[in-house]
């Protein structure tokens, strides 16, 4: 090393992290997630030089749509073509192959529109209205003299409105859903129209979906061809009409530094909770999340890794890939909020920004009222996770729950069918004990409420006794009556003295099925004293930036604002895009393995899709929900499809920050690319030109 840089080493010591300690909370750490019957007209105007007028937010509201109940999409075309997510179609497509077909091998594509398929029960929803009903709301409820009060004239106050609106001639043919923002700070009433008639035009293979697989998962930037096409039909099965709202296609793409807005649904935040509250996800919440998750991951990868090379258990690893996939999601994000909630800098701003609303509501004590329910909560945060019933507990853990629940339908002379199908999901569980898979289940699962369990509680000892796990399990196998078909026959026959019943099952289910009633009756018996105090804590947030700031994401239509623009990564430049190039050096570096693997259609690719733009990146603020939003320009322009965020957005659930945070697209290049080399799917390709 030579003397200078030596010398910077010792600058970035003395004064790098000093930096970081610096960087201030700020009122956009709640996010930039606004509403559209709020829009932040003077934010894009003081930012952006953008005179943006209602003419442009209705135009892409009505352009955008909710997908079904879990993703988000938009018209693209003026004949009802709709963009999402592959990851958001992937689970819906399976019905819609023919014998023979298998869409995750090889993709789909409808030459003609009678080719293209109905996906029965798939739907999309477009909000055709929204407004602000919070003076309303605050006109019916201005009686109310306490908490109690309050929220029942709330509620009396909402469903009132919602009966005068569905008579009104321009609501009445719309599903109508009433929001509350800000804890109850505002509230606003949405109309949505809803088409039912979904058709599947094109699908990309799993290859190209969720290329680079969990290994690739979050990372920076992405290689994904994570897109799908479907087409909405109106009532006479003609492809819907919609000229007057669509995003023109964009296969250009923004440029860097250009603004880029993401109109979606991002589903939810919790960007208003209290520090004693994240305190409680730091240390509970959030690891024991984790934990669960990062286990069952590495167990059905043990297992893929097993089978995968197997012809006759093809379809088997399939449908393990999937759950892989799902798993391996959620492992991740919990573990990015968790490593978030424990950065000294993410977790220093929600310190500061408390403190400084704090400082405006002098003598009042809201907060310190939240961390006294905690310290009653905390104790039992371990067993609100890890002994709910679970399959990936084992079946043995499930049926716990199941006698226990089974015990109480009888000493409240429970209803006759929910006994029988209790007990025939007894039946039917009570066969896997001895299975390898089911034992590793229960084996991990009682190991995790070992090391997690508060100090000092002793749930777990009154079951074991001195054995240790592994020797209480090889007892509780051989001695349980639940492995032998006539023994559990009879013990179905005599009701009457199940309570007597002395088999280690049944003490195991009590003492560990107790505990968890216990937690939940503690989580439970505070929730609406909880929940009051967060609508008070959230409106001295409100009392001192009122609607200046957005809402925690609810699930329901949102723009975001943001740059097209890239990052320091791993002590380099990431560029703000991607190329079909650095697929395939993916695919070849990694010896064409899965999940690094190509079908065949790919190989050999045109010089025109290799120089192709693939994935983009901006700072949008996005959220679970927003996955299969649009990328749009200022024109109104479709530019990029939204699937994921970089790693260090994973905070994003209770912070956002811009400066580390990005947003990734399949760039609209990208999608064009693929349509027209690939698949040569000519006629889509003249749709959206």
């Amino acid at each position: 090393m030579t003397k200078s840089s030596l010398f910077s080493v010792i600058v970035l010591l003395i004064f790098g992290f000093n930096l970081i300690a610096q960087k201030k909370a700020s009122p956009y750490d709640f996010g930039k997630m606004w509403t559209f019957e709020n829009p932040p007209k003077e934010w894009l105007k003081t930012t952006y030089g953008m005179d943006v007028q209602d003419e442009w937010f209705d135009y892409v509201r009505k352009s955008s749509l909710r997908f079904a109940t879990w993703c988000s999409a938009s018209f693209i075309s003026e004949n009802g073509l709709i963009m999402t997510n592959h990851h958001c179609s992937r689970d819906v497509v399976t019905a819609l192959q023919k014998d023979g077909e298998n869409f995750d091998k090889q993709g789909f594509y409808a030459p003609t529109l009678a080719d293209e398929r109905k996906a029965e029960g798939l739907f999309v929803e477009q909000m055709i209205k929204a407004e602000d009903i919070t003076s309303l709301v605050q006109e019916k409820t201005k009686a109310a003299k306490n908490d109690v009060d309050e929220t029942t004239l709330r509620k009396a106050a909402l469903e009132e409105i919602e009966k005068i609106y569905k008579e009104k001639a321009d609501w009445k043919d719309l599903r109508i859903q009433m929001v509350t923002f800000y804890s109850g700070g505002k509230f606003s009433i949405y109309g949505y129209k809803r088409y039912s008639d979904i058709r599947l035009v094109w699908i990309p293979e799993l290859d190209l979906g969720f290329f680079g697989g969990d290994p690739d998962n979050f990372t920076y930037p992405r290689y994904n061809l994570d897109a799908t096409f479907w087409r909405a039909y109106d009532e006479n099965g003609k492809p819907l009409n919609t000229s007057a709202n669509y995003l023109k296609f964009n296969k250009n793409g923004a440029a860097e530094g250009e603004p880029v807005f993401v109109v979606g649904n991002p589903g939810r935040t919790e960007r208003y909770r209290t520090v004693t509250q994240l305190t409680y996800d730091r240390d509970y919440r959030y690891p024991f999340l984790y934990k669960f998750l990062k286990n069952r991951n590495d167990m059905l990868m043990r297992k893929f890794n097993i089978i995968k090379n197997d012809q006759s258990k093809e379809f088997e690893a399939q449908e393990l890939l999937n759950d892989i996939a799902g798993v391996a999601n959620s492992m991740k994000a919990f573990g990015g909020i968790a490593k978030g909630l424990n950065d000294p800098a993410l977790f220093g701003r929600k310190v500061e920004m408390e403190n400084f609303i704090r400082s405006k509501a002098k003598g009042i004590t809201y907060w310190d009222d939240m961390t006294k329910h905690y310290e009653t909560l905390n104790p039992n945060g371990w067993a609100i996770t890890h002994l709910a019933p679970n399959p990936y507990r084992s079946n043995i853990y499930t049926v716990m729950h199941d006698l226990m629940n089974y015990k109480d339908l009888l000493k409240n002379n429970g209803d006759l069918d929910k006994k029988d199908k209790l007990k025939n999901s007894i039946l039917e569980k009570v066969k896997t004990f001895n299975d390898t898979e089911q034992i590793e289940y229960f084996t991990l699962w009682m190991n995790e409420v070992k090391e997690d369990a508060y100090p000092g509680d002793i749930t777990l000892q009154k079951v074991l006794g001195k054995r240790s796990i592994n020797d209480y399990i090889k007892y509780l196998l051989k001695e349980t009556k639940f492995t032998d078909e006539k023994k559990i026959s009879k013990f179905f026959e005599k009701e009457d003295k199940m309570d007597k019943d002395d088999d280690p099952l049944l003490e195991a289910a009590a003492i560990f099925v107790g505990r968890y009633k216990e937690a939940s009756q503690v989580f439970q018996s505070s929730g609406p004293a909880r929940q009051a105090l967060e609508a008070k804590i959230a409106n001295q947030v409100f009392k001192v930036y009122g609607d200046k700031l957005p809402p925690d994401a609810t699930f329901t239509l949102r723009v975001s604002d943001g740059l097209i623009k890239g990052y320091d990564y791993n002590g380099t430049i990431a560029p703000v895009i991607t190329t079909y190039f650095g697929l395939y050096d993916r695919y070849y570096s990694n010896n064409k393995t899965f999940p690094w693997s190509l079908p065949e259609r790919w190989q050999n690719p045109p010089m025109e899709l290799l120089k192709a733009p693939f994935n983009t990146v901006s700072t949008n603020d996005i959220i679970g929900g927003n996955s299969g939003s649009p990328l749009i320009n200022k024109n109104r322009e479709a530019v990029g499809l939204i699937f994921d965020g970089n790693i260090e957005s994973l905070p994003g659930n209770f912070i956002f920050d811009e400066e580390v945070n990005r947003t990734v697209s399949v760039h609209a290049g990208g999608i064009y690319a693929a349509l027209k080399y690939i698949y040569k799917a000519d006629r889509i390709v003249a749709e959206i030109e």
